[in-house]
């Protein structure tokens, strides 16, 4: 599963930093670095939609305080 957050300016003024500490840290916690490939990218063309993470090429919006909901539901519930 590749998992692709934005780290443009507009989401990391929104959050994309924690974003990404939080993913990381939910996906060794749950031992799933065999499954789940985290990466970065510069701008996914919707800054209004707040911090973008795409899975498997399907964009999310996604805060700091989504991130564990939108990793249970979307990254979790389909390793």
């Amino acid at each position: 599963m590749k998992v692709t957050v934005c780290i443009g300016s507009s989401c990391h003024l929104k959050g994309s930093r924690q974003v990404v500490e939080s993913l990381q840290k939910l996906i060794s916690e749950n031992r799933l670095e065999d499954k789940v490939l985290l990466s970065g990218t510069f701008c996914m063309q919707n800054c209004q939609a707040g911090v973008c993470v795409s899975v498997n090429d399907t964009v999310h919006s996604v805060s700091p305080e989504t991130v564990e909901d939108f990793f249970r539901r979307e990254i979790l519930a389909k390793a």
